[in-house]
């Protein structure tokens, strides 16, 4: 051990055992405050014109917050890609994949970082790899303005893996429509802790001002055959058995109303997602939520 690694470790800061998930959106920071004696906080802090800097300094300004920070980026913070697996060693996968992706995402490869998920693969076929990417510069302003508060950031990921982390450590699978409050839907198939399909769907982000009427004419048809098609995906094509179960994390008042007509349109179960009781009525802190648990996930990184 280095007389450098002695000196920081004698001056770090005594790791907190509350739990704070924190999710960046287009208009909000939100965040969920696990403490040890089992209060739970919810709030968010207004984002205007995707400034998220004058939120991070009002978070950490406020008084008894120290905690483990687990951030989940906006989406506009970061790009999911799918390539097939470099034929490299394994510590040279991250390297080779910087210059696969580049013509893919905006990102120049000075300004990248990324990680990796596997998933299934399809019989016969290359192994792929989904390529979370995000920009290095922009990573690291965040990282900074956290660096003197009492938030201690242990892990940053994404929409997918919060929302996911929510799912338990089941055989059957459970296909997720899930959303934050002003952002697009996403559709996640998870099984056993993993993450076998995912989506993002355009077009939905203002599904919360549509009336009953509105929904039943379009919307709702709409989000069932995209739910078929996936369903159709994860059982045809990667040889899974069929979707047992839909449930639902949107931030709207006719959440309810989305699940019996998706139900009735899939034949398949479908229902809210049943936070416990902690969390009870607080789907708009979904992310925020499964991002203090997102590192039970099986495929949490490419390890």
């Amino acid at each position: 051990m280095s007389i450098k690694t002695k000196i920081t470790q004698l001056f770090a800061k005594a790791e907190s055992g509350h739990h704070i998930g924190l999710a960046f959106r287009q208009d909000a920071l939100a965040y969920c405050l696990l403490s040890t004696d089992g209060s739970v906080e919810h709030q968010q802090i207004p984002i205007t014109d995707n400034e998220q800097e004058p939120a991070i300094k009002q978070l950490v300004s406020q008084d008894n917050l120290s905690s483990q920070g687990h951030v989940v980026l906006a989406p506009t913070q970061y790009q999911i890609v799918q390539v097939d697996k470099p034929n490299v060693p394994e510590e040279e996968v991250l390297g080779a994949l910087k210059w696969q992706i580049k013509e893919l995402v905006t990102y120049p490869p000075e300004d990248m970082v990324l990680d990796y998920f596997t998933g299934p693969t399809l019989a016969g076929g290359a192994e792929k790899v989904n390529v979370v990417c995000a920009s290095k510069d922009n990573l690291k302003s965040m990282v900074q303005l956290f660096e003197d508060s009492d938030i201690t950031l242990k892990t940053i990921t994404t929409e997918e893996f919060a929302f996911a982390s929510l799912v338990p450590f089941q055989e059957h699978a459970v296909l997720l429509l899930c959303q934050q409050p002003n952002e697009e839907i996403i559709i996640l198939i998870v099984k056993m802790g993993r993450i076998y399909f995912h989506r993002r769907l355009r077009g939905y982000a203002q599904i919360a001002t549509k009336t009953i009427e509105e929904l039943s004419f379009g919307a709702i048809d709409s989000l069932s055959l995209e739910i078929q098609r996936s369903s159709d995906y994860f059982e045809r094509q990667l040889k899974q058995a069929p979707i047992k179960e839909i449930q639902l994390i949107l931030p709207i008042k006719n959440e309810q109303f989305i699940a019996t007509k998706l139900a009735e349109n899939t034949n398949t179960p479908v229902g809210v997602y049943p936070f416990d009781v902690l969390h009870q009525d607080k789907a708009m802190f979904g992310a925020a939520i499964g991002a203090t648990q997102v590192d039970k996930l099986e495929v949490a990184t490419h390890d």
